[in-house]
């Protein structure tokens, strides 16, 4: 029989990434809160558990090995799922309806895989999802109906916690190019105060011949519209379907408008499951917030 292996210890990865990252003992302990003999005793102990040296050392700190190099991934999986398993299970369960009210807009997009991981690492909890426009979703948290609901605001009059601002933007099929025709093939909502005040206005005030070529309720079909040339749409601009694009300035079309999405509460109260909730959809929303698409 050949002789048992010797396991790693997570400690001395942690150790190890420390240092590659910081490309030196001393800079690595400061990180760790350790002192640079601690560190780099660890590193020692690591590199005669592997039968390899793993850094290089230079007079202006490390450099690591191949051999180095091939362990920081495996290294930083290690680590990545021992924080994961320390936060789950440190985690109280949560327990508890919570009733969510989201704009269409972001029902296809932003939100569903944040809503499904969700109802998934909490199975205590009993989530319903209602998608609506804003104004329906502020009168079902008066109404008792749900618990927080994800608004769009674009005349900055809600009152809540911001979670983005979302500009609205025209969008048109790369392939069909829409805009180009005239009258402009155009897609609406169903007697929308929004609809007439900032996507007609905006082509009324431009002096564009437009049309009504696609009216619906949902911003799902104005997806559909414009990926299968139907018309152009106004669309959030992170929500601008794949083979479609943003039209800007310089092909004629401005931005519609600069609304924020916000969250709003139910002001009846609120629960763990409720807050655990309000974060995860803060974190959803976070890259838009930060800039990213």
């Amino acid at each position: 029989m050949g002789v048992p292996m010797q396991p790693l210890d997570s400690d001395l990865m942690r150790s190890f990434l420390a240092v590659a990252d910081a490309g030196s003992v001393t800079a690595a302990a400061g990180r760790l809160y350790r002192t640079q003999s601690a560190v780099s005793l660890q590193v020692k102990r690591l590199e005669d558990s592997l039968g390899q040296p793993l850094f290089d050392r230079q007079a202006r700190g490390v450099v690591l090995t191949p051999r180095g190099e091939q362990l920081v991934p495996y290294a930083r999986r290690v680590v990545a799922l021992l924080d994961e398993a320390a936060v789950a299970l440190r985690e109280k369960p949560l327990v508890g309806p919570v009733r969510v009210g989201i704009s269409d807009e972001y029902s296809g997009t932003v939100l569903p895989r944040a809503l499904a991981a969700f109802d998934e690492r909490h199975e205590g909890v009993q989530v319903s999802v209602r998608v609506d426009h804003s104004t329906s979703q502020i009168a079902a948290l008066e109404a008792d109906e749900i618990d927080l609901g994800v608004i769009y605001d674009w005349q900055y009059v809600q009152d809540g916690e911001v979670l983005c601002i979302d500009p609205t933007v025209w969008v048109t099929s790369v392939t069909h190019a829409q805009h180009l025709r005239r009258p402009v093939p155009v897609a609406m909502y169903f007697k929308s105060e929004w609809s007439r005040d900032y996507v007609e206005g905006s082509l009324n005030r431009l002096s564009i011949d437009w049309r009504a070529a696609w009216s619906c309720d949902m911003a799902a079909g104005f997806r559909v519209a414009v990926t299968n040339g139907m018309a152009i749409a106004p669309l959030s601009r992170s929500t601008i379907p794949a083979g479609c694009r943003e039209l800007t300035t310089e092909d004629g079309f401005p931005i519609v408008d600069q609304a924020r999405v916000v969250l709003r509460r139910n002001p009846r109260g609120t629960s763990p499951a409720i807050e655990g909730m309000a974060e995860v959809l803060r974190q959803a929303f976070a890259p838009l917030r930060e800039g990213g698409r």
